[in-house]
């Protein structure tokens, strides 16, 4: 499978606090694909990443929120933890960036504490999605239609609800982005 997304460009859009795995793990999964994966930010020079319950490794930002188009990328991965969406929620440019790739129908995968940028959004209307549980309610109350399940896809977005379901995330992940933009993907 090595390459099938050779050509591609992928952005992670991650700040400070965000759960390290479910960084690193994508990010290597769609490297070892072939695609082109640049680390997006609310700041620049680096994020830190959270381990679980710590503060881990620091990872280099390739560019700020400010400075990219969701024209400029295929598909968004966005990362969990709890600190990480917070951020990036209350930060116009980064909601902005992420309702440009709904508006666009390219593919986005969130896992974790993940949607809650999207809550922001306000692209989760009529979608089924799952997360981490104690974001539930928040989706529903977006008019989400929640699942517990390990990944879901709905028409090119691929959520899954924590670290424990990345092997899955992942699979579907490279899967939605191999795939392209998606007619029904819309804000």
């Amino acid at each position: 499978m090595a390459d099938i997304l050779k050509g591609k460009k992928i952005a992670i859009l991650a700040t400070d606090g965000v759960e390290q795995v479910e960084f690193t793990e994508p990010k290597r999964q769609l490297e070892k694909e072939g695609a082109e994966v640049h680390t997006v930010s609310i700041k620049d020079g680096k994020i830190k990443g959270w381990d679980h319950d710590h503060w881990d490794k620091e990872f280099p930002v390739d560019k700020k929120v400010t400075e990219v188009k969701a024209e400029d990328y295929h598909g968004l991965v966005l990362p969990g933890g709890q600190i990480n969406p917070d951020k990036l929620r209350v930060d116009k440019d980064a909601v902005s960036f992420v309702r440009d790739f709904f508006e666009q129908g390219k593919p986005v995968a969130a896992i974790c504490h993940g949607p809650w940028t999207m809550i922001e959004a306000d692209v989760v209307k009529g979608r089924t999605l799952t997360s981490y549980p104690s974001i539930k309610t928040d989706l529903k109350n977006a008019g989400a239609n929640w699942v517990d399940e390990e990944v879901v896809v709905d028409e090119g977005l691929v959520t899954s609800r924590n670290p424990d379901d990345l092997p899955a995330f992942c699979r579907k992940m490279i899967e939605e982005f191999c795939e392209g933009v998606h007619d029904e993907q819309t804000a």
